[in-house]
């Protein structure tokens, strides 16, 4: 499965331009990809002002993000903030190449940003079935805890979207190495780059690591598309003769 991977700088509150901005990249690239995966709240940065930023699930992002699944022919995916029943949620969407889409709530919410005060955390873990792969979806602060995202689902690939912080990079770059190695999965993360409101900076690091923790792509640090092809029955045939998810611990998440 060929993945773009897009790394941008967002502007701060301003989904109509951040739409903009992404469409451009998508459009000015000869993508060829299955799968685009944008950065966290990509539409309008990681902001706790959702009163007035959230958007209803048939609203304009939620209708751009199909309109290039559609036209594209690929899937694409990001979170956004949607209110719903009178609640906030980063919902990182995965919208299918015919429109339909699935969504996962972020579960871990950033309490040093205060998000859990402003965001209602999510109550499920999700795989989706695209291409035949089955893909968790993840959200920045859920990258600290492994346990939530264990493999006992035999999925194949992690996606993890993100607006993390430059002084925090190293434990992004280990923590998505750990995922992959202890889950023997592959795993793509999406960062932004660029100053926030806050002035904090971010650097990116968006990157694709296999079973193993190799390297497909390494961190960038720079704005741009990158494409990675990922091999699942390479990734099978490795779990077939490293068989360490049959010794995994059984256990049951009380949400």
């Amino acid at each position: 499965m060929k993945i773009a991977l897009i790394q941008s700088d967002l502007c701060w509150e301003d989904s109509l331009k951040n739409r903009n901005n992404f469409e451009s990249k998508i459009n000015q690239t000869d993508l060829k990809a299955d799968l685009i995966v944008l950065p966290e709240m990509f539409s309008t940065g990681f902001t706790m002002n959702a009163l007035v930023m959230a958007e209803a699930m048939n609203g304009d992002t939620v209708l751009w993000m199909k309109s290039m699944a559609i036209q594209k022919r690929c899937a694409l995916t990001g979170s956004v903030i949607i209110k719903e029943n009178n609640q906030f949620y980063n919902r990182m969407l995965f919208v299918y190449p015919s429109g339909e889409i699935q969504y996962y709530d972020k579960r871990h919410l950033f309490s040093l940003a205060g998000e859990d005060q402003t965001y209602t955390s999510g109550k499920e873990k999700v795989i989706v079935d695209y291409l035949g792969w089955k893909i968790c979806l993840q959200v920045c602060y859920d990258l600290r805890f492994p346990v939530f995202v264990r493999n006992v689902e035999s999925y194949d690939l992690i996606l993890y979207v993100a607006n993390w912080p430059k002084v925090r990079t190293n434990a992004w770059d280990i923590l998505l190495k750990a995922r992959a190695v202890e889950n023997l999965s592959y795993v793509v993360g999406v960062n932004r780059i660029g100053l926030d409101a806050h002035n904090y900076e971010h650097i990116g690091h968006s990157q694709a690591v296999d079973y193993l923790g190799n390297y497909i792509l390494e961190p960038q640090e720079i704005e741009g598309v990158f494409i990675v092809d990922l091999d699942k029955n390479a990734m099978l045939e490795t779990r077939k003769k490293l068989d360490f998810l049959s010794d995994k611990d059984f256990f049951e998440i009380k949400i």
